[in-house]
Order: structure tokens, then sequence, then C-alpha cells
């Protein structure tokens, strides 16, 4: 693949590419000259229904001018805007730089509200209305493709509308998972379990700890393997949140409760990973969608009943 980033293919794109406009320039100068007056006129050698014949005629001096003028004008902004290779033009112009520029003009335009929303902590934005009505706008542009919605996620991605939290539910911890994002992951752990029947019974044992449906017998086979799992969620089940464990107590299941997604959770682990946002959103942006989403799970004091 080196080749194929080495300076020798900017230039060789930028001298193919004059290259052919020039020869499309000179194809229509060539095709502009007129016909003679009184020359008789070819054929193109192209005959249908034995006497209907093709003309070759010049072509129309304003489609001629025309195509004339396109190729002048490709020449001059490839001279002022990047289009030849590395060559970045004379302007100096790029999508970067715009994209930057535009994002700079509304953030100096936003930049008072912000900033009142940004004196005022976390459950007193979620109150106010006008807060919320921009948290959710944002969390509509960069969480509900993956949080759906109405924010109760889908497998493999967390509910945000409840209180059941992998890193925490309070508003630093929010902020901090928009902000810096998390990963979550789970080794396989068939091989240290031992047999599938071992990972079995350590399946039902788990079960057992949220009073789903299980196999006593084999829950209480299963409980000497639970202290592999207790390393990340604790002897009692409960999960940690400082490691993204979840709580295998309850009956909230991020990839399901059934008997074999915990058998495949255990065998293959999970790898669960979101994006860091902080330097996308700014630290506006971001206290406006961690008070949206704190407010959620909580009621905030002038929404209470």
């Amino acid at each position: 693949m080196a080749d194929f980033t080495s300076s020798g293919w900017s230039l060789y794109i930028g001298i193919t590419t004059i290259v052919s406009i020039l020869f499309c320039l000179w194809l229509a100068l060539v095709m502009a000259r007129g016909r003679v007056q009184g020359a008789k006129v070819d054929t193109t050698g192209h005959k249908w229904d034995e006497d209907l014949e093709e003309y070759n005629n010049p072509l129309p001096r304003w489609w001629l001018w025309l195509f004339i003028i396109t190729c002048v004008f490709s020449l001059v902004y490839l001279i002022l805007y990047p289009g030849l290779g590395s060559f970045q033009g004379t302007l100096g112009w790029s999508q970067k730089g715009q994209y930057e520029r535009e994002v700079a003009r509304v953030n100096q335009a936003v930049e008072p509200l912000f900033a009142r929303f940004l004196a005022q902590d976390i459950p007193t934005v979620a109150a106010d209305p006008q807060g919320r009505e921009m948290g959710e706008r944002l969390y509509l542009t960069y969480c509900v493709q993956c949080h759906g919605s109405t924010a109760q996620g889908s497998r493999g991605f967390p509910n945000l509308a409840d209180n059941d939290w992998l890193w925490g539910g309070d508003p630093d911890s929010i902020k901090a998972s928009i902000t810096d994002g998390r990963r979550g992951v789970m080794p396989p752990m068939a091989e240290a379990v031992g047999s599938s029947d071992d990972v079995t019974n350590l399946a039902h044992y788990v079960l057992s700890l949220s009073r789903s449906g299980h196999d006593p017998a084999r829950a209480a086979l299963g409980q000497d393997k639970f202290p592999l799992c207790a390393v990340c969620h604790n002897n009692d089940g409960k999960g940690n949140p400082a490691l993204g464990a979840p709580n295998l107590t309850d009956r909230i299941w991020l990839y399901g409760g059934g008997q074999a997604t915990i058998i495949e959770a255990i065998t293959r682990g999970r790898d669960n990973q979101m994006p860091a946002f902080g330097e996308l959103l700014g630290e506006g942006k971001i206290h406006l969608l961690s008070a949206y989403i704190w407010g959620l799970s909580n009621r905030p004091a002038s929404s209470a009943r």
C-alpha cells in the first residue's frame, strides 16, 4: 500500500488531469472549424432504412463555445482549489478549514447561552424547559443511533431511561461517560471455568442470582465457579460501576438473560465501546446533554408531581 501513497502518484494525477483537459480543449478547437461554404458534406457512414444517412456536420457553435468555457473554467478552478493531486490550490481552501470556521461561528453565537447553563448544576438544567429541549435535540443528533429515539436502548446498547447504570448514573459519571467514552470488556472465561458442563452450571448459578428460571441442581454445582466472575461482579454479584461490570442480581440484561445468551457471554466474552464526544461537542453541549440524560431517569424539581 505504500506505493499508492507516495508523492509520485500525486504528480501522476496532476499531469493526467491537466493533459486530459488540454486535450479536450484542443479537440473542441479542432471541431470548431466550420464547413467551407458550398463544399459537399460527407456522411458518418451510418445508414438506416436503406436511404436515411447521418451527415457529418460541424457541431453547433454555441455548444462548442460552451465546451471551451467549461475547459477554461476547470483549469481556473484547479489553480484556485484542491484537485491536482496534493496541490492545495492558491486560495488554501479545504473542507476541514471551512468546517472549523463554520463551527467557530456557530459556537460564538451560542456561547452566551451555553455559559448560562454551565453556571448551573445538572439537576437545575434538567428542570429548565429550554435546557431539556436543547439537550433533547443534542440527544437526537448524537445518541439516537445507538440508544434509540426513546433512549431505551436495544441489544448491546444500554437503556438510558431506567435507573440501572453500568458506570454510575450520577451527574458526574454521566458527564464522564459522554466526554471520555467507555469501554467495557469481559474476557472469554470458558477455558478458565472448565468443561462445557461447568459453563452451563455457572450460567444456571448466574440465573439464580436474579431468581430467573434455572435448574437448582446445576446452580449449586456452578456456585464454586463463581469466584472467577466475582473479580469483576463482586461476591454478591451486584457488579462494579468502576469497571462497568453489570449487576447480575437484577433482571436487567444488556444482551438478554436466557441460558444460551449467558453461556455465550461466558464462552466468547463481550467487548462494548462507547466513543468519546468531548472533543466533538465541547463542554457546553456535553453539560446540556448530560442534564437531559440524567433527567430521563430522575425527576427534576420543577417536573415532579
